[in-house]
């Protein structure tokens, strides 16, 4: 049976009506994403995360716009607005970022922090607003062509994570905040064409040709390290404001702003993380700092191939394994500015390879300041990858007497830190197997970390960690295996840091000898040995014992931290939250605490959002008759909002961990997902009235079955594919997503569909995008809580159980509200 005739009336979308659809969510998720980099350095990198639901809610406010006016918003008129609400689109992305650049935000406890802060979330939520009314327009105005305009829909989306990362090989962030309105503004265009109206489309193409010729002219000024827009303050690890002059050397991509300070010609006292107190005073180098956004620093090291006046190396308590193991094979995690590449040949070791993830920083240090870092690319005994460390490490047929990870975690977001707050591939049991299966006899795995004496958090889960690992391995007594030294604190700067030596064999008694020499000379401090510990936390993570009723009791999370829930940093309970003490416990690094408590705040702030711009205007505006009447929509597009986003974010969690980065795990899942929920929708074009019933259930139930199916499959096929090549492990990536998002893709054109063969259901179609949209808001915030509270899994799978609520309200609809006659 062919559709109504009902549902036949109404505009037609035309080429120009599809392709400026693709272009504004192409631009939507592009400018979601490129606002992560830039909180990342204006804001914070935990605030990086709030893109995804200021997004979100903007174009959920948006759908309830379409809906709470609809003689504004009319079908004779659609083409119109289209372009009005993309042109506006276009030209709040601009002016939104330059407002946030020229407009501090405080990050201290005071009123005017939170002022700023909310200010800041209504200045960005303002573009996607416009963008949400678009969206909104293009999928309720045109009822006949719902699957392709949602099909179009999710292929500009998917293609809006490629651009970007394509976009930061050639310009900087601002420059591509406006490239991006440039690409929202050719949308309006598009609209404007099929609108009809000249005056709107002379406006629309002016700006259009203005917008090109800025990202033209200021992406030539970036690369002659002269733009004039760029970011001048941000929020440092304090969480004070800070006013940055211009750097010698500027330079941005997907996952990070690398700017270079400091002065190669002066000679300054040598930086280290903690310098033992018998550094001789006398001791100086050149240096100069690679600032990673505002949260995360390496040092350039001035090296004209002597050695002899980097003699300083030695004192760093990061070096203690170089000191017990000469004349070693060394991996090096995390290149960064070479300073660990030093240490390893002042100590005389026979071959070193450092990895580095960052291609900017390898390309700032080793070609743009080659001559002052002196080309250690082309040393004879170094090696230097550009790769994840973890799935280099797992592939290499290398065993190393040391593998070395000296504080490279950078606080900085990168672009999936919207969407993954600061889980670690580094720092989970999985990954620290792989390590000690690639260390030789005798090897050593040696990590360092920030240590406080009130509650040393972090130094205790890495024992934590380093117990539970050699315990997987089949040792029976770990205690022999570790030692943890720290360096000395006073007072009045009780900030001081630990390193960790984690040993593929017992540690001998020369080595202990060795070790408590080392430190003696030093002036460190043994924490932790065979024969002592600082104390009781550090002889109870030892014991051998049961640990669960002493986790459980412990203030904080000290749980080994697994490829399931990697969030080793983030050792707050949620239900710990407003548990201040705690901060103040962790000093330096509370940050790691506050995090949790933004998250729950956050959680809280959305829902009641949520509640007034959606839920209220329904209460206000429904035009169904009673609450039994809404329920099977929102359980249908609650239901799909909520799923999508939890399947989402759950296996971009999960394939950080197996891609080894999360530029990698943002642009192959929501690439993939997108574009193949885009071809999902375009099959259910077919779907006419006559087969709605069959297609509903049908469909909905066979996207259930392979949700549930690849939920089993995903942790398997990671764990059997880890050690493969980057492309290898890419393509696994995109068959384990491609079936799940083609399924999920059917679920909205489906329920619009069956929506607009309801009494009134038509009139409420912007309403179901927005509880769509609305949902996807909480969930965003929500699949971070499951994922650092009980695992990324459990998100998974409440994902699973959302969309099984959705599948039973599209049968609830099609079963007793829709009309087959």
């Amino acid at each position: 049976m062919r559709e109504s005739t009902s549902a036949l009336t109404g505009p037609v979308a035309t080429r120009s009506t599809y392709l400026g659809l693709f272009l504004v969510t192409l631009s939507t998720l592009a400018f979601q994403i490129l606002l992560t980099r830039i909180f990342s350095v204006t804001i914070w990198y935990h605030f990086a995360f709030l893109t995804v639901s200021i997004a979100m809610l903007g174009m959920t406010i948006g759908a309830i716009t379409v809906y709470l006016f609809p003689r504004v918003f009319t079908e004779e008129r659609a083409h119109v607005h289209l372009a009005r609400s993309a042109f506006v689109f276009a030209l709040t992305i601009a002016l939104s970022v330059l407002v946030h650049l020229e407009v501090p935000v405080k990050m201290d406890a005071t009123v005017d922090s939170i002022v700023s802060i909310i200010f800041t979330c209504l200045l960005i939520t303002i573009p996607f607003t416009a963008s949400g009314i678009c969206v909104a327009l293009a999928l309720t105005k045109f009822s006949r062509q719902v699957s392709t305009l949602y099909a179009a829909d999710l292929a500009g989306a998917a293609l809006g994570c490629v651009s970007l990362v394509a976009l930061f090989w050639v310009t900087d962030g601002p420059t591509a905040v406006f490239a991006v309105a440039f690409l929202a503004n050719l949308g309006a265009v598009l609209f404007a064409w099929r609108a009809e109206s000249p005056v709107l489309s002379r406006w629309v193409a002016g700006s259009a040709i203005l917008l090109a010729l800025f990202v033209i002219g200021h992406t030539v000024l970036v690369h002659q390290q002269n733009a004039f827009l760029r970011v001048k303050w941000g929020i440092n690890t304090k969480g004070q404001l800070v006013e940055t002059e211009r750097p010698i050397y500027e330079r941005w991509n997907s996952h990070s702003r690398i700017r270079v300070q400091g002065n190669a010609e002066k000679p300054t006292r040598p930086w280290g993380w903690s310098m033992s107190p018998k550094l001789p005073r006398s001791a100086s180098a050149h240096q100069l700092y690679v600032d990673i956004d505002t949260g995360a620093m390496t040092v350039m090291t001035g090296f004209d191939g002597s050695l002899e006046p980097l003699d300083y190396l030695r004192y760093d308590i990061t070096n203690l394994a170089n000191a017990l193991r000469t004349q070693s094979d060394v991996l090096i995690v995390g290149a960064g500015g070479g300073r660990d590449l030093l240490s390893a040949l002042v100590f005389d070791q026979s071959s070193i390879v450092g990895v580095e993830i960052n291609a900017n920083i390898l390309h700032v240090v080793h070609d743009v300041f080659g001559d002052f870092s002196g080309h250690l690319d082309q040393h004879p005994k170094i090696t230097l990858i550009n790769d994840e460390a973890r799935s280099y490490v797992a592939r290499s047929p290398d065993l190393y007497d040391i593998i070395q990870i000296s504080l490279i975690d950078s606080w900085a977001a990168t672009a999936a830190g919207a969407f993954v707050l600061t889980e670690h591939s580094l720092y989970t049991m999985e990954a620290w197997e792989i390590f000690l299966d690639h260390l030789k006899p005798n090897g050593i795995l040696t990590l360092s970390c920030y240590y406080y004496p009130a509650m040393p958090g972090s130094a205790y889960r890495l024992v934590s960690l380093a117990v539970a690992a050699l315990e997987e391995q089949g040792v029976q007594d770990p205690r022999r295996h570790i030692a943890m030294v720290r360096a000395p604190y006073t007072p009045s700067s009780p900030l001081t840091h630990v390193t960790i030596l984690v040993g593929k064999d017992p540690f001998s008694r020369q080595d202990l000898n060795l070790l408590e020499n080392i430190t003696d000379e030093m002036q460190f401090i043994p924490v932790l040995v065979p024969d002592f510990a600082e104390d009781g936390v550090f002889e109870t993570l030892t014991s051998g014992e049961d640990l669960s009723d002493f986790y459980e009791d412990f203030p904080l999370n000290l749980t080994p931290s697994t490829d399931d829930n990697p969030f080793f940093f983030h050792m707050m309970r949620f239900r710990d939250i407003f548990s201040s003490d705690l901060w103040e416990d962790q000093g330096f690094v509370n940050f790691n605490i506050r995090a949790v408590m933004i998250l729950g705040t956050l959680l809280v702030t959305v829902s009641l959002l949520t509640f007034f711009f959606v839920i209220l205007p329904l209460i206000v505006r429904s035009r169904v008759s009673s609450g039994r009447d809404v329920l099977p929509f929102l359980l249908h597009f609650g239901g799909i909002g909520t799923g999508f986003m939890m399947i989402e974010i759950s296996q971009v969690e999960r394939l950080i961990v197996f891609l080894g980065h999360p530029v990698y795990s943002l642009t192959v899942v929501l690439f993939t997902l997108l574009l193949a929920s885009g071809l999902g929708s375009f099959s259910t074009q077919s779907v006419e009235l006559g087969n709605l019933r069959r297609a509903a259930v049908g469909r909905m139930g066979a996207l259930v079955l392979v949700l549930i199916l690849f939920g089993f499959l995903t942790p398997t096929l990671t764990q059997l594919m880890q050690d493969a090549s980057t492309p290898i492990r890419i393509l696994t990536s995109v068959c384990i997503l491609a079936p799940i998002g083609f399924m999920m893709g059917m679920a909205f054109p489906l329920g619009m569909k069956a929506a607009s063969h309801v009494p009134g259901g038509q009139e409420l179609a912007p309403w179901l995008w927005g509880i769509n949209g609305a949902t996807g808001v909480l969930a965003s915030v929500l699949a971070i809580v499951v994922s650092m509270s009980v695992g990324v899994s459990a998100a998974f799978w409440t994902g699973v159980v959302a969309y099984l609520a959705a599948t039973a309200g599209l049968f609830w609809i099609v079963r007793n509200r829709v009309s087959f006659g």
